[in-house]
């Protein structure tokens, strides 16, 4: 790969181009592990009708949130990569770019959408065993305890899937603030030059330049204050959720 195109640096610190590409790569490898992992789970589960596998705990329930963070990720370095292809100069190379991360990020979306179809699943399954549990229960006379397990169980995966969702909301929102942000730069550097040229050109003094350099870098500070800020808010919110 060219060197322009393998050391161009992220806008948002995530490395090279071809670092990110390689770290989606990976995430990919191991989502669908995972899921194939869950699936796998799955299975088992269903194979099996004794009371103790349906009082056991679930271990999918972690993996299931592990697949979804490494999508969501994923799906963020898509982001950072196509701000990365869209500067690249030689069209050959900005077109193969385009094709790699078009692929990675319809891959994921595959990935994503076969995670939700088995959380439907997953779901169904939560509620066919809550509904034999309280058959049991009623037959047995002692279902109050295994309905409060799936009760607190049913209430704690809803939990866990909202603060997934707001999450994402989230980091898709940081990802789109400072893409707009990078695009505010360019255009700022390509209105200093146009500037630049026409006082050149009109031949006025040194001190009218560096109070424009002065003012420029005043408006870089507060560019970078508030992606500071931005970044602050998204961590709170993070914290918050959890």
């Amino acid at each position: 790969m060219a060197v322009g195109v393998g050391e161009a640096n992220s806008g948002a610190g995530g490395g090279t181009l071809s670092e990110l590409y390689q770290s989606s790569r990976r995430l990919l490898l191991k989502s669908r592990d995972g899921l194939e992992k869950l699936e796998r789970f799955e299975y088992t589960w269903s194979s099996s009708s004794s009371s103790s596998t349906v009082m056991a705990a679930d271990p999918s329930e972690q993996s299931f949130d592990g697949v979804r963070k490494d999508i969501t990720q994923i799906q963020s370095l898509c982001s950072e990569m196509e701000l990365l292809w869209r500067s690249i100069p030689a069209k050959s190379q900005r077109d193969l770019w385009k094709r790699k991360v078009e692929q990675v990020a319809e891959e994921a979306e595959s990935l994503k959408a076969s995670l939700d179809k088995y959380n439907l699943r997953h779901q169904r399954r939560m509620q066919e065993a809550r509904e034999r549990a309280e058959l049991i229960g009623r037959t047995n006379g002692d279902s109050s305890h295994v309905l409060r397990i799936f009760d607190d169980e049913a209430q704690a995966m809803q939990s866990a899937r909202r603060s997934s969702r707001m999450m994402e909301e989230t980091l898709a929102t940081g990802v789109a603030i400072l893409s707009k942000y990078s695009e505010q730069r360019d255009r700022l550097k390509r209105a200093q030059r146009k500037a630049l040229d026409v006082l050149n050109t009109l031949g006025l003094s040194n001190s009218v330049m560096r109070l424009i350099e002065k003012r420029n870098r005043v408006d870089r500070w507060i560019k970078y204050a508030g992606m500071i800020l931005t970044i602050v808010i998204l961590i709170f919110i993070w914290r918050w959720t959890r």
